[in-house]
């Protein structure tokens, strides 16, 4: 095997590239579809521009579903992210609220009184 790479011009390093044919346009592309037509065909299709609006609205976010950043140092530091229906999200952080809490407290504190729930009689 060789240790060079190969050439993507050829096998002859010797031989020249010639880019002699290659310019930068000097005119206008007089066969090219006009603007407002490209514009109408894209629309249709609808392809979305690349281009920034000019004035960008808002996304609508509901204030009631965002929450303030919750940052404490807690040594907890594992990610459990679980799917869950709204009412069930929004009991859970009422709890630790209410408690003054934070989130893993509140999910600890759950789960061991489920397993106290579930611990089978003796």
């Amino acid at each position: 095997m060789s240790k060079s790479r190969a050439s993507i011009f050829g096998d002859d390093d010797t031989e020249t590239l010639d880019v002699t044919s290659f310019a930068p346009k000097t005119g206008i592309d007089l066969k090219a579809p006009p603007a407002d037509q490209v514009r109408a065909v894209s629309q249709a299709a609808k392809f979305t521009s690349r281009e920034p609006n000019a004035v960008k609205a808002e996304p609508k976010v509901d204030k009631a579903t965002k929450r303030a950043p919750r940052r404490y140092r807690t040594g907890r530091n594992q990610q459990l992210s679980v799917k869950a229906l709204p009412q069930t999200v929004e009991a859970f952080y009422a709890i630790t609220d209410r408690e003054g809490w934070v989130l893993g407290y509140t999910l600890q504190r759950a789960l061991e009184a489920l397993q106290r729930e579930l611990k089978p009689p003796k």
